[in-house]
């Protein structure tokens, strides 16, 4: 029989982490250092979170709009993940995926006034596969510069992900890469270049538009500050005051942001969710055994969590893929319904009616304040123990997807081209697989996706699909709408992020 039995904390985090938030993040809000927002010439974005430093191979994907500024990719990737011209001005993939010609465009340079050649972009690719959590993504690959403005790269087997590899890789110059000192100040050919006298580490990021920039129209705006406000509530004060131009929101402030007469962009990119990746019970046993999976995945009433924690704005997530991407199976049933009592009895079947103790790591500004409570109260109905590992500073990252933490929570961006998914959250070098555990049945189910197309191609994901939600390797919880405000003295048309996360530079006008 279901358990009825309700959350009880949902008003309560909600409430205190708004309140506390508003009293940490006042300064940052209130300083107009770097430029106001508002002025005809100058964009000025909120940032939830500070980045941690310029590393061109350690930039966030989420409100990477920094990187995005200095840092030029060799090609663009539209919403659908299709490659647009950037540094590459065209290109040509071999019939069966296994590699990629780059043509680069000509005269451009970096801002230390070297040339965007060939040599800089195999340095930048090379750099990439050697460092931090995107490596997984290029293990493998090969590189050669047949002249100064040729890139190619060979695949040892066939890559149906090799377009966006090409958008992936921050260029920057092979100069710069090789003094090893790349977190003081960046080295791209971006649309805009780091103004570091207008800059405060933590705090503002100003930037002036590269006018040698190949596609410089495309960015309207001749300067642009990034405010690093990690209160949702002082950033949302800030644009309603003028201080900036736009800033993400959660579904707590929805309501507010719409009643003040700004715009809000809905965003559908993110399912929220617990990766259970030791799968095989390496560094904590109990997650070896498939019974302590279910069980986790049962004591989350997700109906409750989309109405109560996210005020109505999310629905209950069954599966980790995004509604309609290939791998998403229509009106799956939630295998895990929300029954304490059961998965009680599966803890104590597997052997563990005690529990353990798991850490999760946790970073600021990624949304999860209000959810986190609530995670380590449902956990300890199993009598498992979270231990909340705060990480932050230019190494948080790396540290997130080294492994050391087999259990993060996270709301992840979910592409539109499904198989990215797969490829980073399911196959063994998976950026968020952090354990990087073998599993033949899923590498057997991938050479059908890579091998196929079509129909064929997407029941092999919809098997892949079928198979880690038998074997629970994510606690999904809710699809969280996302939300974007932004002033009315600005403009954006469109959204271009594959992942459906937030606006682009290139969106603002």
């Amino acid at each position: 029989m279901r358990r009825t039995t309700r959350l009880t904390l949902f008003a309560l985090p909600t409430t205190m982490i708004l309140a506390v938030g508003a009293l940490s993040g006042c300064t940052s809000a209130g300083s107009a250092s770097g430029g106001a927002a508002g002025q005809k010439d100058t964009l000025t974005l909120g940032m939830t979170a500070d980045i941690q430093g310029w590393d061109p191979s350690n930039q966030p994907s989420y409100q990477g709009w920094a990187a995005e500024a200095v840092y030029q990719t060799l090609v663009q990737c539209d919403k659908n993940g299709d490659p647009q011209p950037d540094a590459a001005q065209s290109w040509e993939f071999k019939k069966d995926n296994t590699g990629v010609t780059v043509h680069l465009r000509a005269g451009a340079k970096f801002s230390d006034g070297t040339p965007v050649d060939a040599k800089s972009v195999k340095a930048s690719f090379e750099y990439g596969a050697k460092h931090n959590g995107g490596a997984g993504r290029l293990t493998g690959l090969k590189y050669s510069t047949p002249d100064s403005r040729t890139f190619v790269i060979t695949s040892p087997k066939p890559n149906p992900l090799l377009a966006l590899r090409l958008c992936e890789v921050k260029l920057a110059s092979a100069k710069f890469l090789a003094t090893g000192q790349v977190n003081k100040a960046p080295v791209g050919s971006g649309p805009y270049v780091l103004d570091e006298s207008a800059t405060t580490n933590g705090s503002v990021y100003a930037f002036t538009k590269n006018n040698a920039y190949w596609n410089a129209d495309a960015y309207p705006y001749k300067k642009l500050r990034v405010k690093v406000i990690t209160s949702e509530t002082a950033s949302l004060n800030a644009l309603k005051t003028g201080q900036i131009d736009g800033t993400l929101i959660t579904q707590a402030t929805y309501s507010e942001a719409k009643a003040s007469g700004l715009k809000v962009m809905t965003l559908h990119g993110k399912t929220t969710r617990l990766l259970l990746t030791d799968h095989l019970g390496k560094s904590v046993p109990a997650l070896g055994d498939v019974r302590v999976r279910r069980a986790m995945n049962m004591v989350f009433d997700k109906e409750s969590i989309a109405k109560s924690l996210y005020n109505g704005l999310a629905q209950p997530a069954t599966q980790i893929f995004r509604p309609g991407s290939d791998a998403y199976i229509k009106d799956l049933k939630d295998p895990y319904p929300y029954d304490v009592a059961k998965a009680k009895k599966l803890m104590a079947q597997a052997g563990y009616a005690k529990g353990f103790t798991i850490q999760i790591p946790f970073m600021q500004g990624q949304g999860l304040e209000t959810l986190i409570p609530v995670v380590k109260q449902q956990l300890g109905l199993l009598n498992i123990k979270v231990k909340q590992v705060t990480l932050s500073g230019p190494t948080a990252i790396t540290e997130l997807l080294s492994g050391k933490y087999p259990m993060p929570l996270w709301q992840l961006g979910n592409y539109g081209e499904s198989r990215q998914d797969i490829f980073d959250y399911v196959l063994t070098d998976g950026i968020w697989n952090v354990m990087h555990q073998p599993d033949a049945t899923v590498d057997k189910l991938y050479q059908k996706v890579v091998t196929s197309s079509g129909a064929e191609a997407t029941a092999a994901q919809q098997e892949i699909n079928r198979y880690i939600t038998e074997q629970a390797w994510f606690v999904p919880m809710v699809y969280a709408d996302g939300f974007y405000a932004y002033s009315s003295k600005i403009k954006v048309p469109t959204m271009s992020d594959f992942a459906a996360l937030h606006p682009l530079l290139r969106d603002f006008k």
